[in-house]
Parts: C-alpha cells; structure tokens; sequence
C-alpha cells in the first residue's frame, strides 16, 4: 500500500508563544513522543508511569500532539509529494495564524481531547480551506478504507462526507481537538480527567495562536506518523 498523508495543525511547535510551548511540552511528556524528534521532557503526572500512560494513549503517540485538518489519505494518480508540500505551502501562505480560544479538556464520546473552550470561526475556516483546496490530492478511499470508519454508525450527511471528501467530520461536522488519549475504559473517566487537568493547569482557559501546519506522512501501515514538512500560516488577518 502507498504512503499515506495528511495535514495537521501544529500549535506551540514554533516556541514563540508561550502558552502554546507549555501545551506542546506538557503534550509531548504526557504522550512520551515528540514529532519534530526533540526527547520529551518533564517526567509524568504523579501516581502514572510511563507504561500506565502509554496503555491509554497507543493511538495518540503514533499521531503525535496535533489536531487533524485533512485526515490520512492517499496522493491520487499523476500526483507525487512534493506537489503535495507545494500546494500544502501556498495554502498556509495565504491564510493567516488563527487563536485557540480558553484551551479547556474535553471528553468526546470515548476519548479526551483539548479542545477551544468557546466558538473558534477562524480554526473552522482554516479547516475548511485545508479539506476543500488539497481535495484534489486524495486518492478515493478504498472500500477496506471506508468500512474502517463504520458508515452505519454515521448520520446521512457524515456519510455524505465520507463519500465526498473521504472524512465524516469536515465541514460543519469538524471539531477542533488536540488527542490526549485512546477510548477510556468505563470507570476510569473521572481519574483520568482529573489527571489531564491538572497535568495542563497551566495551559487552561488560555488563547493559544495557531501559526504553523504541517504536512505528515505514513511511512507503512501502523508506524508512526512524521513530519514531512512545516509551513507557516503568513496571510494577513
């Protein structure tokens, strides 16, 4: 099988923000991996291990600290990556850096997440122009693909979008959220949150600018994902 792509939003990777640098270190140590290769520092939440932590964030680690703009897919016929780097750069040339508003943990259905904790248009419109303009880049998933994303437990219009642009949640399904952990087992939810919160305290209820998207690459199935390239949001606001 092809490589697989996508493009991630990378808040805090610059270091210039300071709320935004705590947040990908306090992320990075939680997780135990760094996607732009620096160690993790800053040890783990007292009463975890870095094995209690790594049963509970398997999935999480392999896509590293991000937050999901266009979903892994892969390059379409007549296309190769570096046309794919191209249009992913002149794309985040135009659009310009974005807040995430009053970070808070949230738990979305099965899994924790910091998401904004109020309405964030520019990060929906930011998305929006990611999934609409690489579009042409994504190959049609493959029927092995689309039975991965169960289309029965899917609304009509999730459905709809799975079919039309390869990802159920895009458009006005899209949420913004930064992956934390795996599914939680019942029972271990309120330890769990309580962990998180005060793992991120000092991240909490705080903006946090969003100046940089990257372009990722599988290298094979089940590996973790890297950073093929960076690429600053530079458009005016």
């Amino acid at each position: 099988m092809s490589h697989r792509y996508a493009v991630y939003a990378l808040p805090g990777v610059e270091r210039t923000d300071a709320t935004g640098t705590l947040l990908r270190e306090r992320a990075e140590s939680w997780l135990g991996r760094s996607v732009t290769g620096t160690a993790p520092s800053g040890g783990v939440p007292e009463g975890w291990t870095r094995a209690s932590i790594d049963r509970i964030t398997a999935d999480a680690r392999r896509y590293g600290f991000h937050a999901t703009l266009k979903a892994p897919f892969r390059l379409a016929s007549g296309y190769g990556i570096d046309d794919l780097a191209a249009a992913t750069a002149r794309l985040a040339s135009s659009m310009p850096p974005v807040t995430i508003p009053r970070l808070t943990i949230s738990r979305i259905n099965w899994f924790y997440a910091i998401t904004p904790g109020e309405e964030a248009p520019g990060l929906d419109t930011l998305a929006t122009t990611v999934v609409t303009e690489l579009d042409s880049f994504r190959a049609p998933p493959s029927a092995d693909e689309i039975a991965r994303r169960k289309p029965d437990t899917l609304t009509d219009r999730q459905r709809a979008l799975l079919t039309s642009l390869g990802y159920p949640y895009v458009l006005e399904e899209f949420r913004f959220h930064l992956t934390l952990t795996d599914r939680v087992a019942d029972g271990r939810h309120e330890h769990i949150e309580q962990t998180l919160r005060q793992w991120f305290s000092g991240c909490l209820d705080r903006n946090v600018t969003l100046g940089t998207i990257a372009l990722f690459m599988e290298p094979e199935p089940g590996v973790p994902f890297r950073i093929h390239s960076l690429h600053p949001l530079e458009g005016s606001q």
